[in-house]
C-alpha cells in the first residue's frame, strides 16, 4: 500500500494565489472607500489586510508541501 503522492510546489501558481488576494482585498478596500468618501485609503486599508490573507491563501492551497 502506496501513500499519496506529495504535491509539488508551484512557485509561479503561489505568486497567483498571493496576487489575486491582495487584489480582491485591495479592490473590496476601494469600493468601501469609495462609499466611505476616500478610495486611495480604502484601497491602502484593503491592500493591509489583502497580504496576510494572501499568505494564508498560499498556506491553505500548499499546506501538503510545508508538513
Amino acid at each position: 500500500m502506496q501513500g499519496r503522492p506529495r504535491s509539488s510546489f508551484q512557485p509561479a501558481e503561489a505568486g497567483a494565489v498571493l496576487a489575486g488576494a491582495i487584489g480582491v482585498c485591495g479592490g473590496t478596500g476601494a469600493l468601501a472607500g469609495w462609499a466611505a468618501g476616500n478610495t486611495g485609503y480604502g484601497a491602502l486599508a484593503g491592500v493591509v489586510v489583502g497580504i496576510p490573507a494572501g499568505v494564508y491563501a498560499v498556506y491553505r492551497r500548499f499546506k501538503g508541501f510545508f508538513s
